[in-house]
């Protein structure tokens, strides 16, 4: 069986579903399914969309100096 990006248990939810998208305010969903639903629910048509997930913000690099490269 082949792994799924982000593992293979995936809680459903409607933030990653393909059939909802996020509305302009940001706490709710907007589902072509239920309507109007919070941002976390569930229902049974969840279907997982990959491209949903927002990746995290990766840390600041060090700052180097000079000194660092001199023998």
């Amino acid at each position: 069986m082949r792994r799924k990006l982000y593992g293979n248990n995936i809680q459903p939810c409607c933030e990653y579903c393909a059939h909802a998208r996020r509305a302009t305010d940001g706490r709710v969903m907007l589902c072509h399914r239920r309507g109007i639903v919070p941002l976390y629910h569930k229902c049974r048509k969840f279907k997982y969309d990959p491209l949903k997930r927002i990746p995290f913000r990766q840390p600041p690099l060090q700052k180097y100096q000079p000194e660092d490269f001199k023998l």
